[in-house]
């Protein structure tokens, strides 16, 4: 099995055979080239692991070459060779990027120590990028709560994983689609490898085929280098297709036909590129209704949905909310050095009452808000924003639905009184008096239960 591909670049044909014949033996794949012209053009058509570059070069020298691999390859370790070497020399083409320096006449040591030591850099550095992606990636925490549908998600989360199989992911904006994958992700057999996140919705049609696939140099204006594209990026590991319904029917058509074959071509490229990846699409849009519309390829959509899931809206998982506050406070007062903040008990009867449309996702930024204006002290009912104390809420109906399985008879029996009064607050069109008439209780003690649900 080869080392890797090794492209040796010297105009020298003694040392192009002597060095390639040594390379061999210890098993690399070799290709060599005479002229720094000739040698960009294999680097931008091949996959190269390791170069050995002379300095003094016909036509483009060696430096030159260097420089554009520096900016173009960062991570491909160079070997910089030349047989007129000086500490001037040496100390300019490591500045430039270089691994390491040789000099002729070559050492068969030197070149087999120093080859090693490039790639296991190169490995290394690699290890470092997926480390600190997965790292970021990380600090969203897992999915959290007790409710039923959220242990349900896990166990289908945990199924799944350890396979190959995509996943399709469904839910409202903010309800954690991302963290799922993620969790998926960490769990499965490429955990070690990179996931590569792409919002389809947030890049332009114009540009989401290059961000994909990558593009060659010069594909078209502005493109000053290659560019290596998602797919690419994730080879053996994980690529996250987010808001897929966003996508175009054109790029639809590219993504069906990659996902059957695994190969495909960078924009402006003619080379046939091979991955391995799993993949993971997420969209809040219903996509039935989409390919009923004719926004959305059929084909593509079974494809894709070989395992569906479905994330919850946090207002169907309620009793959560006091966990995700919890979490929340304790993980933003960690990283900003603040002291911990306490929400009095009506707090969290509002909060729970609050429909919230933006989901997870709002919850979060909301308390990350209330930290940074009362940082240290106790929340109360009267330091909530307008919306949250100010006005009637959206009533919910009497009847049960699925996160009442999880209670017991007492939370049921307060969940049931929260909804009844909510409905007839509402109803009286927040007059406590009338209220108070109407459910035929009495007003001071109607007022405390009413506070204490976070309805008025």
């Amino acid at each position: 099995m080869s080392k890797g591909k090794v492209l040796i670049v010297d105009d020298e044909q003694d040392i192009l055979l002597s060095l390639s014949g040594i390379l061999e033996d210890e098993g690399y794949e070799v290709r060599t080239s005479e002229s720094g012209e000739e040698a960009w053009t294999i680097l931008q058509n091949e996959d190269v692991d390791l170069l050995f570059l002379d300095i003094w070069l016909p036509g483009e020298d060696g430096i030159s070459i260097l420089g554009k691999v520096s900016r173009d390859y960062a991570n491909l370790p160079v070997i910089m060779i030349s047989g007129h070497g000086n500490i001037e020399t040496a100390v300019d083409s490591i500045k430039k990027g270089a691994f390491d320096f040789i000099e002729k006449p070559l050492s068969l040591e030197k070149v087999m120590v120093t080859a090693a030591k490039a790639l296991e850099f190169r490995d290394l550095q690699q290890e470092n990028q997926n480390l600190r992606a997965r790292v970021k990636a990380d600090y969203v925490q897992d999915l959290s709560g007790q409710s039923r549908k959220i242990q349900e998600l896990r166990t289908q989360i945990d199924r799944v994983a350890p396979t190959d199989a995509w996943v399709l992911i469904t839910g409202d904006n903010g309800t954690g689609k991302e963290i799922v994958a993620r969790s998926i992700h960490k769990k499965s057999r490429r955990a070690k490898k990179s996931m590569i996140a792409v919002n389809c919705a947030a890049i332009p049609e114009e540009l989401i085929e290059s961000e994909l696939f990558g593009h060659e140099k010069g594909a078209f204006t502005g493109a000053g280098s290659t560019h290596a594209g998602k797919f690419e990026l994730a080879h053996k590991g994980t690529l996250f297709l987010d808001e897929i319904g966003d996508m175009s029917l054109k790029t639809q058509a590219k993504i069906l036909r990659i996902l059957q074959e695994q190969r495909f071509e960078r924009v402006g490229g003619g080379r046939s590129i091979s991955v391995d990846v799993r993949v993971i699409v997420a969209t809040n849009k219903d996509l039935a209704q989409e390919i009923a519309a004719g926004r959305f390829r059929e084909d593509l959509f079974y494809r894709l949905n070989v395992f569906p899931l479905h994330v919850p809206a946090l207002k169907e998982r309620r009793e959560d909310i006091p966990v995700l506050i919890q979490e929340f406070t304790q993980a933003f007062c960690q990283e900003n050095g603040f002291r911990p903040l306490d929400f009095a008990d009506e707090v969290y009867a509002i909060l729970k009452a609050y429909p919230w449309p933006g989901n997870v996702r709002e919850l979060k930024n909301f308390i990350e808000r209330m930290l940074i204006m009362y940082a240290g002290q106790k929340i109360t009912a009267d330091d909530l924003p307008p919306e949250f104390r100010g006005r009637p809420r959206q009533a919910e109906p009497l009847s049960t639905n699925d996160s009442d399985d999880d209670m017991d008879f007492k939370n049921a029996r307060a969940e049931f009184e929260r909804r009844f009064l909510l409905q007839k607050f509402n109803e009286c069109e927040g007059n406590v008096s009338r209220l108070a008439e109407t459910v035929g209780l009495e007003r001071s003690y109607l007022h405390r239960k009413l506070r204490s649900y976070g309805i008025h």
